[in-house]
């Protein structure tokens, strides 16, 4: 019996017989036996880069850079008021 070639490198337990094909528009599709084991879900947002010469996709952080630090500076009074010391009142119509 023959068992299927397994990528050791990258220490993958699934066979590298996996294959898809580039749409016109540059879409592929990820094999579902892949997305059920690494937990990709539609909409999921991925980030593409290339090593080697090949294609890597990591899933991306959820978390908007925004929102990681929004909130982070306690200081203890309105931002308005902050704006207003920094700028100067705003001139009236």
């Amino acid at each position: 019996m023959h068992l299927p070639e397994l990528d050791l490198s990258g220490m993958n337990s699934y066979a590298m017989g996996m294959k898809t094909i580039v749409s016109v528009k540059g879409q592929i599709t990820i094999p579902q036996p892949l997305r059920r084991r690494l937990g990709i879900r539609a909409g999921q947002a991925l980030e593409v880069s290339e090593e080697a010469g090949r294609l890597v996709l990591a899933k991306a952080d959820a978390r908007d850079p925004v929102d990681a630090v929004y909130g982070m500076l306690k200081l203890g009074r309105p931002t308005d008021r902050i704006m207003t010391q920094l700028r100067g009142k705003a001139p009236r119509p």
